[in-house]
């Protein structure tokens, strides 16, 4: 056996519980508070020795919230308006989208986005045209 797996065997009962993938939301909080320690102790040093531990673990809690908690998907609409609420602007704000009715329309629901609106909007906030479609 070599000295590697020797130490490891030695430590196991010690590291064990950070070298599971969850299994259940328990796991999940615990991986998720260990994750949070490595960060406090490694910091913003990408060569520290943990941070292995740390790309291991976050993959896993990644892997358990794609797979557990995903994100719902948001509209175009759903889109502009969160965008309108950050920015803080108005319907009256978008004369490249049309008048404050048409904005109106769009963000009830009555009217869609059309591909020169969604250009106009993509520009507008910086993002890609794909964010509103």
């Amino acid at each position: 056996m070599s000295v590697l797996i020797e130490r490891a065997a030695e430590h196991w009962e010690f590291v064990s519980p950070l070298l599971r993938k969850p299994k259940n939301e328990d796991d999940y909080d615990a991986l998720a508070q260990a994750l949070d320690e490595l960060l406090e102790m490694t910091g913003d040093d990408e060569s520290h020795p943990l941070m292995s531990l740390v790309d291991i673990i976050g993959d896993w809690i990644e892997e358990w919230d794609h797979k557990h908690h995903p994100m719902p998907k948001a509209s175009g609409v759903d889109v502009l308006g969160y965008l309108m609420r950050e920015h803080g602007l108005t319907q009256s704000d978008l004369p490249g989208v049309g008048t404050q009715s048409v904005v109106s329309e769009i963000l009830s629901g009555k009217r869609q986005l059309n591909l020169r609106q969604i250009r106009w909007l993509a520009e507008r906030f910086g993002v890609s045209v794909e964010t509103f479609i």
